[in-house]
């Protein structure tokens, strides 16, 4: 009999794998190790957990450990992957302080990321945050609520730390929160915690939220942002967090700005400890490097998800772009290789949507003009505005698009789309395009639907692809 496939990490990735391994080849051993308790979570609902628009913590949960086991999965919790030894086929796992030497057929890095803390230090810090992980909704939650007041039922029957859950369930409710960041965490989280009555402060170290998304999207969103109470401090770099046991300021040059609760949200890192020790090949952004089917440089080992890199659509090269469906997708086809039946990961182009209160917000592809060139284009960007329904027709809101495309070739490159009506969905069209390498002149002759209630006759994207291609030529 065959050593198992082994995976290392317990997320959309990793389960993904195990899954779709599994159906592929019943006959197959799969064992997952994760070194936590939480398994298959959806890390984008956290924050509208701690604005309340979700329940119960629980609601997260995609995958229970009982369904793992009826799919025939060995799902280990609590085991920590420490080391491997590409050479023997073995992956070292320390259980409760007992060291396991696990032999393996094929293994599956999804080892995922981590909040990244910049400068500063969070560690002891009351009312100091990160928000990459259940436990951490879990305690901002409880933090921001009134101590009487909080209701354990919150967190329902999940993994979730107790001691942390009550500790800052005892604090006093905060009053005015800072958010260091204005990515997609940032955004999210301002809606979140003025939906639950906080002042919000916004800081930006650069000149616009939304830096993927680029300008257009981010003035909308910054004035969104504001009319909504949020006070946006853009070009605004934070030097420190102020408080000894908690935190009671934010610093920047030319001031501080008191808060009570502070959120930081300035990226994440790649989780490749594991592998640090191997010949293994990294990538952009200190990922690890991976082919088509997700395979690494060393045999039989694979890495999906937020610690591997993967091709971008329009460049053609390696990139690293950590999101949910990268992840899933990521995983599912490496399942299905590792069972017999080869299936290319697939290529990413960043689609991206966030809602910023009534705004939707969509990218994808190149959008930054430097980016473009970098890659070897010579970029042409048009934004128009236009309705999102008909005229005459209630319910409609003005949609900027902006699209990006080669001067040479006129393929299209990226585009961004924001909006109050259905906006978001929109960039799917873009991201098809994408997909397909269509030219701003294709885009312009697709048949898109049209009936009053969903768009005017010209949608938002064909309009954009028709004044873009006007200017290409």
């Amino acid at each position: 009999m065959t050593d198992p496939f082994v995976v290392v990490g317990a997320d959309a990735a990793g389960l993904s794998a195990a899954s779709k391994c599994r159906r592929v080849d019943p006959d197959q051993e799969v064992i997952v190790f994760e070194k936590g308790r939480w398994i298959s979570y959806a890390y984008c609902g956290m924050p509208y957990f701690i604005e309340g628009r979700i329940e119960q913590l629980s609601d997260l949960l995609s995958l229970s450990p009982a369904e793992a086991d009826e799919r025939g999965i060995d799902l280990r919790r609590g085991h920590e992957a420490t080391a491997v030894d590409p050479d023997a086929g073995v992956v070292t796992v320390d259980a409760d302080g007992e060291t396991i030497e696990q032999p393996y057929s094929d293994l599956l890095v999804a080892t995922g990321g981590r909040a990244t803390t910049g400068p500063f230090d969070l560690r002891d810090l009351d009312g100091a945050f990160t928000l990459h992980n259940m436990d951490a909704a879990a305690a901002i939650d409880a933090y921001i609520a009134v101590p009487e007041t909080y209701d354990e039922a919150r967190i329902a029957d999940t993994p979730a730390d107790r001691q942390r859950v009550a500790h800052n369930a005892e604090q006093p409710a905060p009053e005015t929160a800072a958010i260091v960041g204005g990515g997609y965490v940032g955004v999210e989280m301002a809606e979140a915690l003025r939906g639950r009555g906080l002042d919000v402060h916004l800081f930006q170290r650069s000149g616009h939220v939304l830096q993927p998304f680029g300008q257009a999207v981010a003035d909308r969103v910054e004035a969104e942002l504001e009319a909504e109470g949020v006070h946006v401090h853009t070009d605004t770099p934070v030097e420190s967090l102020v408080g000894d046991d908690k935190i009671e300021a934010i610093s920047y040059e030319g001031g501080q700005q008191p808060v009570d609760l502070a959120v930081v949200g300035v990226g994440i890192t790649p989780n490749t400890e594991l592998v640090a020790e191997t010949d293994i090949e990294f990538g952009v952004g200190g990922a690890i490097a991976t082919d088509e089917y997700g395979r690494t440089n060393l045999p039989n080992v694979y890495a999906a998800g937020d610690c591997a890199t993967a091709r971008h659509t329009v460049t053609g090269e390696p990139t690293w772009m950590p999101l949910g469906l990268t992840a899933n997708r990521g995983g599912r086809a490496i399942g299905a290789t590792v069972a017999g039946e080869s299936e290319p990961v697939g290529d990413i182009a960043g689609t991206a949507v966030v809602k910023a209160f009534d705004l939707e917000c969509g990218r994808v592809g190149l959008v930054d003009a430097d980016a473009a060139r970098e890659a070897g284009f010579d970029p042409v960007r048009k934004t128009i505005t236009a309705g999102s329904r008909s005229g005459y027709y209630p319910g409609g809101a003005e949609t900027d698009v902006t699209l990006v495309a080669d001067r040479e070739t006129g393929r299209l490159l990226g585009g961004t789309i924001v909006g109050a009506d259905r906006a978001a969905v929109r960039i799917n069209t873009l991201a098809t395009a994408l997909e397909s390498g269509l030219t701003v002149a294709e885009v312009e002759r697709l048949d898109l639907a049209y009936a009053p209630p969903f768009s005017p006759v010209w949608d938002p994207v064909l309009v954009a692809a028709k004044v873009l291609r006007g200017a290409l030529s």
